[in-house]
């Protein structure tokens, strides 16, 4: 671990932090909108970061081994945005600064993933970006061990701020991190002691560092405003195996005479006569968006810098034993190779039809999934038994042995999902992890901020309804599968049997751009689909299961209802009355289906939905003359066979509910 060094003076890098603090402001106030306080406020912390350690290269963004930084503070993001315009990056030109927070610019409110080059994640709601950035640098960890320093081996940093440490997604990040010993992971806390209320101490008394002691972290404290101290500090925080802290003491909106160490400077811009004052105090005679070109060539030289490390870790690279193994996972799944997997699966299940629960399907496909794909991680929120999420070859992943495949995350959803999206954006890896559905609530910000990324990170979230049992209305999701399918760019599966299963787990890993939620069953279901298919039915979101030649009513079901649905249909057959049954698995998917293999399939015929949940985002597919049946409220605790009689989900209520529907 070699000692960074540079040549520029301290005069120099001075004027390099007051380059990002007047493009900050600038910006802002050209916006008339936008947070001045913390990019000003942090700036020095920023350039001696960029300018004596970060490894990146503008030319090549996407390059696997650089440096990662997570602006977990998001509201910040001018800070980024001046870093990107300063070091190259071709997308990141002035027009895009005066274009701060304008529709269609690149440079919006808050850093968002796939607008703008060199953006390691989406941050803005606070806390998140830790959480991201501990996945990032356990992806780095588990990397390194399996292909060596010659070929993995970067820092993730992250500047956070006092919400940041507030949100209790920061706790279970942390307690990971210090679990796992991610010994190259460095928090720069912006130590500034304000909120948008005002002072932090009207809030919390919280001892941060501490509590970051506590979780097994390095911690230290600086002047936030003292370039050595800075440098310092961070070196010492390069040394050893644990995480760092690194509190930096701050001034928030530092340069602004006025306004500076206020709330005032926090999410607002500073105004024309303090930016006047703060031009002057801070020795910067220049117009608004000039930077002199002395200014831009010491930035220009970070970049240089980091063009040199790449060329030098290709070299090594080119040289490396494990090279082929390692852009293999970084290109992502073998499809074609997934795809004859999955297919042997499914015929093998068709074959024997056997009756499991959906969790154990699932546990069942995965053994064919993870041999075909070595990139999956997989893990479970301490419900790995229940949640069947471990296959026979995985071996977990440890603080001393990071080499395994498998993650135990402890009772941590929010900081679990976050982890996955930053091991999915980290790159080399398609993360999967598991909890029940009903706890999908703890992990709804991290799953809405990969749909929004569009990464592909899978969550397994199982004991799916009221079929669960005797474990009652607390654990027994009802409401759960609607608020996930309102959830744009995210695949919500809830297959009928092993087949959908294995169909859902190839869908999810080939899902590149699209995370998704596997709902399954804690109850066993009869394998429906007996007859083998080598093509995918589950990608079509929905599908005729049963085909009578004419249909008197459509009967529309998923997961565990869809057997229900098809004894229901036998016994209105008794009565003459052809039921056509429509399995449902995902409705995201039906949805992107042409409008002609929509109506093939829902008919014109009365409609009934069956799902043991509530009616929410159904009638979409119901339309006017149609039934519900399903949940109204909460469960209750009873062996599960008695809740689906108490709640009147059964194969004589759809007879009966049909019958009505045919005779009105």
């Amino acid at each position: 671990m070699n000692k960074q060094t540079h040549s520029i003076s301290p005069a120099l890098e001075t004027q390099m932090a007051n380059a990002i603090r007047a493009l900050s402001m600038d910006a802002v106030q050209m916006a008339n909108s936008g947070h001045p306080g913390m990019p000003m406020g942090m700036a020095d912390v920023a350039t001696v970061l960029f300018n004596r350690f970060v490894n990146v290269d503008p030319a090549t963004p996407q390059w696997p081994d650089r440096d990662r930084f997570v602006l977990s503070a998001g509201h910040g993001s001018m800070l980024l945005y001046s870093l990107h315009h300063l070091l190259g990056y071709e997308d990141m030109d002035i027009e895009q600064l005066r274009s701060f927070r304008q529709l269609g610019s690149r440079t919006a409110g808050h850093p968002e993933y796939g607008h703008a080059l060199g953006i390691e994640t989406t941050t803005g709601p606070l806390g998140q970006g830790i959480a991201t950035a501990v996945g990032m640098a356990l992806g780095e960890k588990i990397l390194r061990a399996r292909h060596g320093e010659d070929v993995v081996d970067h820092w993730t940093y992250v500047i956070a701020g006092d919400g940041c440490l507030m949100e209790g997604i920061s706790h279970e990040a942390i307690d990971l991190a210090g679990h796992q010993k991610l010994g190259k992971l460095i928090v720069l806390w912006d130590d500034n002691e304000i909120t948008i209320d005002g002072a932090t101490n009207l809030s919390t008394s919280m001892d941060q560092k501490a509590r970051f002691k506590a979780a097994g972290w390095h911690v230290a404290s600086v002047d936030g405003h003292d370039h050595t101290a800075i440098a310092e500090a961070i070196e010492a925080a390069r040394q050893g195996d644990r995480p760092a802290l690194i509190a930096c003491k701050t001034i928030i909106g530092y340069g602004a005479p006025n306004k500076q160490g206020t709330a005032a400077t926090h999410g607002a811009p500073l105004g024309d006569a303090e930016i006047t004052a703060a031009r002057e105090a801070l020795g910067w005679p220049h117009a608004p968006f000039v930077v002199p070109d002395d200014l831009r060539a010491a930035w220009k030289s970070v970049a240089t810098r980091g063009a040199a490390a790449r060329k030098a870790w290709q070299a090594r690279l080119d040289q490396s034993d494990t090279a082929g193994e390692f852009l293999a996972g970084q290109k992502g799944p073998n499809i074609a190779g997934l795809h004859r997997a999955i297919n042997d699966h499914k015929a093998h299940i068709s074959r024997d039809a056997p009756s499991v629960a959906t969790r154990k399907a699932s546990e069942m496909a995965l053994e064919a999934v993870t041999a075909a794909c070595p990139s999956m991680l997989g893990g479970s929120a301490d419900l790995t038994g229940s949640n069947n999420t471990r296959t026979k070859a995985m071996q977990p992943v440890t603080a001393d042995d990071a080499s395994g495949s498998y993650m135990h995350y402890g009772i941590r959803e929010h900081g679990m999902a976050a982890a996955m999206n930053g091991l999915a954006l980290h790159g080399g890896f398609v993360p999967y992890g598991g909890t029940f559905l009903a706890f999908a609530d703890y992990s709804r910000p991290a799953i809405r901020l990969g749909a929004l990324m569009g990464v592909r990170s899978i969550h397994v979230m199982t004991h799916d309804s009221i079929g669960l049992g005797e474990d009652g209305p607390t654990h027994q999701p009802v409401e759960h599968l609607a608020s996930l399918r309102a959830i744009p760019n995210l695949n919500v599966f809830r297959p009928a049997d092993a087949v959908e299963t294995a169909e859902a787990w190839e869908l999810a890993v080939t899902s590149e751009k699209t995370p998704s939620v596997l709902c399954l069953s804690r109850q066993n279901l009869p394998t429906v689909r007996t007859a083998h298919s080598d093509e995918n039915l589950t990608g079509k979101g929905a599908y005729l299961l049963r085909a009578p030649e004419r249909r008197h009513v459509t009967l529309i079901a998923t997961g565990s209802e869809v057997a229900l649905a098809l004894e229901a249909a036998e016994l209105l057959k008794e009565s003459r009355i052809e039921a056509a049954v429509v399995s449902a698995p995902c409705f995201e998917l039906f949805a992107r289906q042409d409008e002609s293999y929509r109506q093939e399939v829902l008919g014109k015929a009365p409609r009934i939905g069956i799902e043991a949940a509530v009616a929410d985002g159904w009638h979409r597919w119901l339309g006017h003359w149609s039934s519900f049946i399903g949940m109204e409220g909460f469960g209750a605790s009873a062996p599960a066979n008695q809740l689906y009689e108490y709640f009147s989900i059964t194969p004589q209520k759809v007879v009966a509910t049909a019958k009505t529907l045919i005779s009105a």
